[in-house]
């Protein structure tokens, strides 16, 4: 079996599964958040719910409306928080406590071999570390709160297999959405995505993140990389319990198998409307933006935050460009701020904002005018997808986005002079 079938079995209690078949696994963790969180709740009091059936495994996050922006969105909040104190739940992250729910979750509670389930679709962030993690509904979220079980169909696995190595600023943003535009959005739907070969045992656990967290817009299930020394690091380096890991047979099966050697990647650019519009960005340099934004679940970790400093540092973002950096949690802030990388983005007279989703879905701070255009390391790039329809979106990694953010336009980061 891969490492997909060897988690889903555990969870099922049997010795195999195979792609196809039907399993009801019990739920490791499960995470909400303050959009997603409400109508759980609001599911679960009309199944007649009392008691969450494991108070230690739910974790709700307050991230995409932070600071509550109006008063619908205090409201949200407030569900949470009464819920949180009905049940007695010790992992309950409120504002100023916690950052982007994805973040929080692999900085404190996500560990190799788990399944769990996130009422967001960017839940398969988690497959970094070895967990077979996938979004569900809040209907789902609600079933799994009174029973802490769920029903899956075992999917079928792509394994992509990435031979050769990234040049910087070549990073694991251009290579997923090289890797979507390959694909396409429908490329993978219902289906496994496993990350192997030496691109990825070479790349850090962050890196790793940004993999499995934009397999989504492949239609993936959930993606996933094997554990390793490097997870083994990151576990100790948390205070994470190290359990036995859960790793792919020898002759695992896959439903396909695709090699790529991407040590020729260039730096790559998702247009709108859609993720898998990907082109290089030697394609698209004349595209002039208003916004650059370094940030959000995909790419606002610390490495992130360290490149982008890196690029900004004595220079200042085009007058004509606004400028938003998101750290991804607290934990990121403080230390970036340690770092001094939170000065160098202000001296460059960027806008350093708390740890939120905001701007990335559309739902707060950063938001486009009609005709308007950003540069973003977020993860999609949809019609309206962070303010007006009519505002266009392109996707990139923080490298990218940073040398745009000085140059006014969509730059290829190697052309910067030192």
């Amino acid at each position: 079996m891969n490492i997909v079938e060897k988690i889903l079995a555990k969870a099922a209690g049997r010795d195999r599964v195979a792609p196809g078949e039907i399993v009801e696994a019990s739920i490791d963790k499960a995470m909400m958040n303050d959009i997603t969180g409400p109508l759980a709740i609001d599911a679960f009091r009309k199944m007649e719910g009392t008691r969450v059936w494991d108070r230690n495994r739910l974790i709700i996050v307050l991230d995409h409306l932070v600071p509550a922006n109006d008063a619908q969105a205090a409201n949200l909040h407030r569900i949470l928080r009464v819920f949180a104190r009905e049940q007695g739940l010790p992992h309950f992250y409120d504002v100023g406590r916690g950052g982007v729910c994805h973040q929080i979750m692999m900085e404190r509670h996500v560990q190799p071999g788990e399944v769990i389930v996130g009422a967001d679709s960017h839940t398969c962030t988690y497959g970094a570390l070895g967990a077979f993690a996938t979004g569900i509904g809040s209907t789902d979220t609600a079933a799994v709160l009174l029973t802490g079980k769920l029903w899956f169909k075992v999917p079928k696995v792509i394994n992509l297999i990435l031979n050769g190595r990234l040049r910087p600023p070549v990073a694991p943003k251009d290579l997923i959405l090289y890797l979507i535009g390959q694909l396409t959005a429908d490329g993978a739907t219902y289906m496994g995505v496993e990350f192997s070969g030496p691109v990825v045992e070479a790349t850090s656990i962050a890196g790793r993140m940004t993999l499995c967290n934009m397999v989504v817009e492949m239609g993936a299930k959930n993606g996933v990389v094997s554990p390793d020394d490097k997870t083994a690091d990151y576990l100790a380096s948390r205070g994470l319990p190290a359990t036995p890991f859960l790793t792919g047979d020898a002759d695992a099966q896959y439903d396909q198998i695709i090699e790529y050697d991407v040590s020729s990647l260039e730096p790559m650019v998702a247009l709108p409307p859609a993720v898998d519009n990907v082109k290089p960005i030697t394609e698209v340099e004349t595209v002039e933006i208003d916004q650059a934004l370094i940030g959000s679940c995909t790419n606002g970790r610390l490495e992130d935050l360290r490149i982008a400093a890196a690029i900004l540092r004595d220079r200042k973002v085009k007058p004509t460009v606004r400028t938003l950096v998101i750290p991804a949690s607290q934990e990121i802030y403080a230390q970036a701020l340690k770092e001094g990388l939170l000065d160098v983005f202000i001296q460059a007279e960027a806008l350093v904002c708390n740890p939120n989703c905001g701007p990335c879905y559309g739902g707060h701070l950063g938001l486009l005018a009609a005709g308007e255009t950003c540069v973003s390391s977020t993860n999609r790039n949809f019609v309206g997808r962070m303010g007006s329809p009519k505002a266009n979106i392109y996707l990139a990694s923080p490298a990218t986005v940073a040398t745009s953010a000085i140059t006014g336009k969509i730059t290829d980061p190697r052309t910067l002079e030192a």
